[in-house]
């Protein structure tokens, strides 16, 4: 049973929440950010306004995914961090 995209903004926030709070994360998890993030701006169940978050968050996962020192990336992003979780949260 695929995942709905609720369930995919939950996993998102999630682990974006993760990052926020522990201030450390994994390649794997921007890997994973970065799919739910491509496949929910495809998504026509998607509201628009979450759109231009979802495209922040998929150049931050990018991003993270080819840095060096993902903890300093995420350290960098932190501020971006709670604002995304509390608006993904907020369309959920």
């Amino acid at each position: 049973m695929p995942l709905s995209h609720q369930d995919q903004l939950y996993i998102m926030a999630d682990i974006l929440n993760n990052h926020h709070i522990d201030c450390t994360g994994t390649l794997s998890e921007c890997q994973q950010i970065q799919r739910l993030a491509s496949a929910l701006q495809q998504n026509a169940d998607v509201a628009p306004e979450i759109k231009e978050v979802l495209r922040q968050i998929e150049e931050y996962s990018t991003a993270g995914a080819h840095e060096t020192d993902l903890l300093i990336h995420i350290e960098t992003h932190r501020p971006n961090l709670s604002q995304w979780v509390d608006t993904i949260n907020h369309y959920q």
